[in-house]
């Protein structure tokens, strides 16, 4: 019998330990997707930056060429 005991408070533990595992894994996946979804709208805004910057150059040279 206190094998038995023994055995039960054990899985009653690993059994808590696998609720905190969950709930750590779940935080982790939720912080990825907002990793991922903050990525995309700095490419977004890296992409304009870089069109923005493009155009400055020709311009640039258009001024370049008038002086």
């Amino acid at each position: 019998m206190f094998f038995m005991a023994v055995i039960d408070d054990v899985v009653i533990e690993l059994g808590r330990i696998g609720l905190w595992a969950q709930a750590v894994g779940l935080l982790v996946i939720i912080w990825i997707i907002i990793q991922c979804i903050t990525m995309y709208f700095n490419r977004k805004r890296r992409l304009l930056l870089v069109e923005i910057n493009n155009r400055l150059k020709i311009v640039e040279k258009k001024l370049n060429k008038l002086k």
